[in-house]
């Protein structure tokens, strides 16, 4: 008869294994693409542990390898990089995926595209006014109100992170900008099928941070990530021009 402790030890082991492979799918969704050695790297593992837990997700078809060339890469040896597949993204989203298809096909064949357009429209208002008070209660730094839409994001499980880059224009001049992040996205099959999703959802990033955004891509037009682009000095042109006539107005009365 096997001891208690030997009973045990698988068991333990298996648990230890998903733990450890949670983080590195978190990791591969937040940072993809990712490098192996990366990954091994920010959770104290050794490359050959984390190489293990790669195999498992992409036999499962969760990840994926995508080759990247570089600088690093050199000349005909694209850099392997794990990114989520397209099927881990359905095996990431909520049950309610379905369900949600059929409504809005529903909505499409009694009411047309005026009444998708207004269900997207009133989704988006709604996650606006949700977000707003988090965005505002950063103040009116873009850069601070960027970090807390990225949290507010991320609560909602579309793994947000955001990078900050200064390339030095002409004369010296600094030009600093960010790239938004989304790593996950819930709705990305409907998104496919219905690209007003992913135009009310740059609007909506761009009315809360006060500056006109430029979608660089999306998932669901088959992209890795969602990549957004905000510049971090230039405000909006809508509340620039609303500026100028409210000083306008005050000049006037003065």
């Amino acid at each position: 008869m096997s001891s208690p402790a030997t009973d045990r030890t698988p068991a333990v082991r298996t648990d230890q294994d998903d733990t450890t492979r949670s983080r590195v799918l978190s990791l591969v969704l937040a940072h993809g693409p990712i490098a192996a050695a990366q990954i091994a790297k920010d959770l104290g593992l050794t490359p050959a542990a984390v190489r293990r837990h790669l195999d498992a997700l992409e036999a499962e078809q969760i990840i994926e390898v995508s080759f990247v060339r570089g600088a690093r890469s050199g000349a005909g040896r694209p850099a392997r990089r794990y990114v989520v597949a397209p099927g881990g993204h359905e095996q990431l989203g909520t049950d309610y995926l379905g369900l949600a298809r059929n409504a809005i096909g529903t909505m499409q064949r009694v009411g047309g595209e005026d009444l998708v357009r207004a269900f997207v429209s009133d989704h988006f208002d709604r996650m606006r006014e949700r977000y707003r008070p988090q965005v505002e209660s950063a103040g009116p730094d873009v850069e601070d109100r960027l970090n807390a839409l990225t949290a507010a994001l991320s609560r909602d499980g579309f793994v947000a992170s955001h990078t900050t880059v200064t390339p030095r224009g002409p004369r010296g001049v600094t030009l600093r900008s960010a790239q938004l992040c989304q790593g996950h996205c819930p709705i990305q099959e409907i998104a496919h099928e219905h690209p007003e999703f992913c135009e009310q959802e740059t609007e909506m990033i761009s009315e809360l941070l006060d500056v006109d955004v430029r979608r660089l891509s999306t998932m669901a037009a088959g992209a890795h990530v969602c990549t957004t682009h905000v510049p971090l000095q230039l405000r909006s042109a809508a509340s620039t021009l609303s500026t100028n006539h409210t000083s306008a107005q005050q000049g006037g009365l003065s």
